[in-house]
This record gives structure tokens, sequence and C-alpha cells, in this order.
């Protein structure tokens, strides 16, 4: 049986060219960065050859980007440092939201007392800008509007140029969990002049356990827990030195064939919705994700014309892994809350299923994928 992995929004295969990077750099490279001997100092250099690497991407300063564990500790990052240090009393996210940043900004309103707004959302997932002025206009409290530019779950791609200049109008900061963006889009921060965002290596086809959060210049960055003065004081912990490198180098090569893979995915992703279609006229798709140019080119959020609860581990056993919703919740009862928000009625009811690509997909993968799917039917 072959396995078909098709949960690439979850995590990606790390690519050849990064694991052997890490590799080297694990037998060569084994300094402690805060060590002024020569092993620390190459240590070191490397680093910050990755950092001034990784911000000439998005056309900012190698200073403005702070190395994470992940996605995930980025947002908690900067939601924190908005209320704690930059004076933010009130933030507007949405429903929809990665738990990184909901969960968060609830833990903030509980302990910080901040004013914590949701904004509407329509049946695609995409953001009511018209309700997004109202709220921002309704208030002189210094504002935070954390809204994620491509949904993890359905691909849904904000209007992220209409976000910032509301935001810029009304004097409000603009955070943006960036993840499922980064080494998928091009990103010019000198264009969309976001205040924060983050990246995840993994999502990448970079190692897991590394990611970045952006400060934009000005803002200083309070640490979340010390014991050390790393990364300019921002995050106490030695340097993950051989996952920022791998991190560097999957970003570059994500980059240099950004377009090259775009049109491949975007193929197989339309390929997929075709033939779907076929198997029954009554298979939907969730948000926009069957819009090629609203939705990310490596999520279809497929609703099937049953409720079948059993759908998710029938195509696990036949070596197809793909979600059923935000795998950060793949090992919990609950159902999506994505699709709770944007669902309705018999919507709901039927099952849906999140199937993700990346460049490593193929069409006798999708075709596999298909048959299964028709016997399951």
């Amino acid at each position: 049986m072959k396995a078909i992995y098709l949960d690439n929004a979850a995590t990606t295969k790390i690519d050849s060219e990064v694991l052997e990077l890490m590799h080297v750099s694990m037998q060569e490279n084994f300094g402690n960065p805060s060590s002024t001997h020569q092993f620390g100092r190459k240590a070191k250099s490397a680093v910050e050859t990755a950092r001034k690497n990784i911000a000439k991407h998005f056309n900012v300063s190698a200073p403005e980007i702070i190395f994470t564990a992940g996605g995930t500790e980025a947002d908690n990052l900067i939601l924190n440092n908005a209320v704690l240090n930059l004076g933010v009393q009130r933030i507007i996210t949405s429903k929809i939201e990665h738990h990184a940043v909901t969960h968060t900004c609830e833990f903030l309103k509980r302990t910080q007392n901040i004013t914590l707004d949701f904004v509407n959302i329509d049946k695609s997932g995409s953001v009511d800008l018209q309700h997004l002025e109202e709220l921002l206009s309704n208030s002189e409290a210094k504002t935070l509007v954390s809204l994620m530019y491509i949904n993890n779950e359905i691909g849904t791609i904000l209007s992220a140029d209409q976000v910032y200049a509301l935001c810029n109008k009304n004097n409000a900061l603009f955070h943006s969990d960036t993840v499922q963006v980064i080494g998928h889009y091009p990103l010019d921060l000198q264009k969309i002049p976001l205040d924060f965002m983050v990246a995840s290596a993994h999502k990448f086809h970079g190692p897991k356990g590394v990611g970045f959060a952006f400060f934009k210049k000005g803002f200083g960055v309070l640490p979340m827990f010390y014991g050390g003065d790393q990364e300019r004081g921002a995050r106490s912990s030695t340097e993950n030195v051989h996952s920022i490198l791998g991190m560097e180098k999957a970003l570059e090569i994500a980059v240099t064939n950004l377009e090259k893979d775009k049109v491949y995915i975007e193929n197989i992703k339309q390929y997929f919705i075709t033939e779907l279609q076929k198997v029954s006229k009554e298979m939907l798709f969730n948000g926009l994700s069957s819009d090629l140019e609203k939705s990310s080119y490596t999520i279809l959020n497929v609703r099937f014309p049953i409720n079948n609860s059993m759908l998710l581990f029938s195509l696990d056993m036949a070596g197809i892994a793909v979600s059923g919703g935000s795998a950060c919740q793949s090992g919990s009862s609950k159902g999506s809350h994505v699709l709770a928000e944007i669902l309705k009625g018999d919507e709901a009811d039927k099952t849906s299923v999140r199937f993700s690509f990346s460049k490593f997909t193929t069409k006798e993968e999708i075709d596999i994928t298909l048959q299964k799917i028709r016997e399951l039917l």
C-alpha cells in the first residue's frame, strides 16, 4: 500500500537539501553562539548571517527578526508584548483565528483586563471590512488588530492591504499570523507594512521547532521568559543553530522556486477539484477553498455529501493522510472551531476534510485518493 501524504498545511516533508545542510552543521558547527571562543563565534556568525538572509526576503532589517520555537511562540510573544510592553488596551480579532491567537487573547483579557472584540466574518471566512472599520472607529483605546493572512483550515486569503489601510487610518497596530503564507507567497513588508508577523519553518519544508517573529523597527521587545540575553534580550534560550540554518535554507529554496512550485501545486489542486465534482455533483468546498484566486493554492477543504464519522479513519487505513480541521486539534474530540463559525444546520452535519498539497504531491497520489473516495461514497 502506497503511503500518501495530503496534510501539508499541518506540516511538510523536510527538503533533502535542508537535511544535508543541517547534518553538516550538526557535525561542524556545534559551538554555543553565546561563547566567546572561536567555536562560539562561528555559530554566532552563522545565526546572524541566517537572520540577515531571512530579513532580505521580506525587505526588512535583520534586527527586526527574532528567532523562536515556531509560530505559536511567535504569536504569543507578539500579543503579550503588545499588551504588556506597548500599551495596547484593546485587541480586535476573529473567531476563526488559530488558537495560538484566540487563546492568548482570551488569556490577556482575563489577566490584563483588555477589551477583546471579534470582527464579523461571512460564510466564506472573509473578514467584514465594514464591521472592522466600525470597530476601529468606535474607541480611542490603543488597539491591535490580529487577523491571519491565510486561514489554516479553509485557506481564505485576507485582504491585508485593506486591513492595513484601516489600521493606519485609525492608528491601530496590525499583527498577522502569516504561517501559511511564508514560503508560498511573496511578502514585501514595505508594500504591506505589517507591524508584526510570524513564521514556522516546518510549513515550508524546513525543520520543526523553529520559526521567527517580526517586530517592526522601533518596538522594544519584552521577553516572555528569562535566564539569558539571547536574541538581543528578547528570548532567553541557546539558539537552535542547526534548525535556524535549516529554516534559512528552506526559505531560500521556497523563494527561489516559488512561481514554479505555485503553478505545479495549483494544477494539482484544480485537477483534484475537477475530479471530485465528477465523483459527486453534491461535493462542496468550504469557504473559498475552491477559488484559486481567493484561497491558498495549497489548501482544499472538502464537504462531502454524507455524514461519515469514520471517513478520516478509513482514508488513514488506506494510507492516505489528511485532516478533519486544524491539525493542532487532531488529537481532540472537538470539531473545527473554524467550520463551526461558517457552517450552519445541515451544512455542519456533513463530513468535511482538509486536503493540503505540496511540491512533493503527485497526480498519481491524487488519482489513488480519488479512487478511495469513490469506494467510500
